[in-house]
Parts: C-alpha cells; structure tokens; sequence
C-alpha cells in the first residue's frame, strides 16, 4: 500500500509521455512520478526511493526530492502565504503545506517561522501541519535507558535550561548546568537521557559518559596538582603510570590534561609538563 507523506522503496513500472509509474512489487496500486524527476536510467524494473504527497489537484504523486519533514516530525517552517483555508509553508516540495486555521495558535503571517507537526488528515488524506504542537507530545510514556542517545529539537529558551522535543514524540529538558556549547533554537542537536520524570518528560545531557568521564578526569587531576610532591604531569606519562595514579586510560588522560589546558586552568612548560598557572 502506498503511503501518503513517507518515502518508500518503489520501483518503475511503466514509463509514459508525462513521466513514469511506480509501484511496489507485488502491488496493484501505482502512483506517477512526473517527468522532471525521471531519469534515463530510470527504465522499468528500475528500483528508487520516492516521496509521496497529494498534488495541487489532490492527485498522489511521488517525488525525489526531499521535503524539510515528513509525516510524524516537527519543524520550523516559514510561512508562504495566507489565504481564507489557512497558510500555506515552504516544506521544501512544490506544493506548499497548508496548517488550516483550526491549527493555529495565533494567526500566521506571511514570512513568519513557526514550529508546526505535520501529519496526515485521516478525512481528506492529505498531508497538513498544526501548530498546536502540545496535543502531540507525550502521548506515549518514554522508555529510554540513561545514557541513551537521542535527537533532541531545541523549541524554547526556559531559564533553568531549553525545552525540547525528543525523537518527535516527548518533551524533554536540557538544563543549563549541561550545556557545554550554545544551543540555539530550531537546532536539532545529538542529546543523552539523564533521566525519565515520573510525568513523562525527560532531563537531559549533551555530555555522553565519555565526556562526563574526562570532565570527572580532569577534576582529579587538578586536585592531584594541588597535592605536595605530586609527580610532574605530561602526556608522555606512560599507561602504568597513568593506570597507578589515576586508575585510567592513557587515552582519556590526554583528553582530560587538553580540556584543563584549553579551559586555562594549566598551562605547559617548554619540556612539556603541564603546570598549575
């Protein structure tokens, strides 16, 4: 069965004046990919990835392009036009994508960039957007481990940290003690779980237990440092060396001595041994 604003695997069945029809194998149902799209190598038989969506005249039709979002994700998206259905947004294809009236918060305007979920009208079958964006968050509890890595949207500036939408189904929290870059927002950033909140929502981390480890690292070795008769530090140390003193890789060892050398809080002498400044 072909489905409406997701790729799929198709491949060419027959081709015509105005284009090629694809299908599934074994399936019936065909859909057209027009002719600004078809290739010379795209003879029957010919195997590709498509979008499908719903055309101006409420035909299905595929595509190789690639819209901005698919059914199912968020987005920001900048508004086209506006007209008495709704407004219409650039998503990337031909055919703008309307977010009725009914599915604003506020009245869009022309130019303006909103975070809308797209997602498929069930009555026209057409792919619409809406920027009620909460009736699509947490409708399934979180099962995540801690540490698991996640795609997290960044939405909204809070002052304990930014809100954000992870893997487009929960709401989500990076608090600002575990930001270690600048995070703007619209940016979809790589994040770890922290925890699961008994509500649903979920504290994370842009560390991953290898950074938290070195940052760890780095604390002990600063404090070591401090000590009288330390030994003098280098990333010459040997591995049993380093094993011994700070039950560690060499590895992460270096990673530690260049994060407290780039965050200044030691420096380096000419034969190479790192020293409090």
């Amino acid at each position: 069965m072909i489905e409406i604003g997701k790729y799929q695997d198709m491949e060419v069945r027959r081709l015509v004046d105005f284009g090629a029809y694809l299908a599934r194998p074994d399936e019936p149902e065909e859909v057209l990919l027009p002719g600004r799209y078809v290739t010379e190598e795209m003879v029957p038989g010919f195997k590709l990835n498509v979008f499908v969506y719903k055309d101006s005249e409420d035909r299905p039709v595929a595509t190789t392009e690639h819209p901005y979002v698919t059914v199912g994700e968020f987005a920001f998206l900048q508004v086209n036009a506006v007209n008495d259905t709704g407004a219409f947004m650039d998503w990337g294809l031909p055919k703008d994508l309307l977010v009725p009236y009914s599915e604003q918060n506020v009245r869009m305007k022309r130019g303006g960039i909103y975070l809308v979920y797209v997602y498929l009208d069930t009555t026209t079958g057409r792919v619409v957007a809406s920027a009620k964006i909460e009736k699509f968050l947490g409708n399934v509890f979180p099962d995540y481990k801690p540490g698991q890595k996640v795609q997290a949207l960044v939405y909204q500036h809070a002052e304990i940290g930014y809100k954000v939408i992870v893997d487009n189904l929960h709401r989500g929290i990076i608090y600002a003690n575990e930001i270690f870059r600048p995070l703007e927002l619209e940016e979809t950033t790589v994040a770890f779980v922290k925890q699961v909140r008994p509500d649903g929502k979920i504290d994370l981390t842009l560390n991953d237990k290898t950074n938290v480890r070195v940052a760890d690292l780095a604390t002990r070795i600063l404090d070591y440092m401090k000590k009288p008769g330390a030994i003098p530090l280098s990333d010459k140390l040997s591995p049993t060396a380093v094993e011994m003193t700070f039950a560690c890789s060499k590895k992460d060892f270096k990673k530690a001595l260049g994060q407290l050398f780039k965050e200044k809080k030691i420096t380096r002498t000419e034969d190479g041994t790192f020293i409090l400044p």
